[in-house]
């Protein structure tokens, strides 16, 4: 079955990028994942990838960020740096999330005051995703399978993505990355497993005027058999992960 799955993917056009293929890493996004201010965070950076991950997002110095349901800060305090006194990153939280994530909302708004000024907290309801600007990146990790679950409200992920395209500037890049489901399984396991099928991720973003720019594997685990709760021990830490970039056009 997954071997079909790909396969059509191939015909329908899918665009791929493996670490091999994907190019240079830039060196400020080198410079950033070196930061010191991240000293506690590089315990994951390998298993995490983060450095191809953020340079796969295309986000460069100057840009406007959201970082969207950002845990501790892990890809934010990345995003600072990269973005300069220039730049902005908007760590971004719905409100019915937010009361799970405690107290990583409140820590959150400690960054500005530690060697990221250029950040600031945003709390929101699920159903009405803004910015104060327009922005160059909005950015996702292990959340958007969320967002049509009961916790959140069961929200449409649709208009959902298509809250995110009017925040962002022609142009401008919606990055995706999330545990992998079972091809065809749609939304089945995003409340179970908190898996969500990529296929479908793709079909909701593009429905929302967003054109598919492509797919990094460096999160892609064959060992990992989709069917286990991301939370399990076997797996934790470790899950198939797809990366999809979208892009507003121009």
């Amino acid at each position: 079955m997954k071997n079909l799955f790909l396969a059509a993917c191939a015909v329908a056009g899918l665009v791929t990028v493996s670490a091999a293929a994907a190019p240079a890493i830039p060196a400020y996004v080198t410079a950033a994942v070196a930061d010191k201010g991240r000293a506690d965070d590089t315990v994951d950076d390998a298993r995490r990838h983060i450095a191809e991950v953020v340079a796969f997002s295309g986000v460069k110095p100057g840009d406007k960020v959201v970082d969207l349901i950002p845990g501790s800060g892990y890809f934010t305090k990345v995003f600072s740096k990269i973005v300069g006194p220039k730049g902005h990153v908007f760590m971004i939280w719905p409100n019915e999330y937010a009361k799970e994530a405690q107290p990583d909302p409140v820590k959150n708004q400690g960054l500005a005051r530690t060697g990221y000024p250029n950040t600031s907290v945003i709390l929101q309801p699920g159903a009405a995703f803004s910015t104060p600007e327009p922005v160059d990146l909005v950015f996702t990790v292990q959340n958007y399978h969320d967002y049509p679950d009961k916790f959140m409200g069961k929200l449409d992920p649709v208009a959902f993505s298509k809250q995110v395209y009017n925040a962002l500037k022609p142009g401008g890049v919606f990055l995706v990355v999330d545990h992998t489901a079972e091809a065809g399984s749609g939304l089945r396991d995003t409340d179970t497993l908190h898996r969500i099928d990529p296929a479908i991720v793709r079909k909701e973003v593009e429905e929302a005027g967003f054109k598919f720019e492509g797919e990094s594997k460096a999160l892609k685990n064959p060992a990992d058999d989709l069917k286990k709760v991301v939370f399990d021990k076997a797996i934790r830490g470790h899950t198939d992960q797809f990366i999809y970039k979208f892009r507003k056009p121009r």
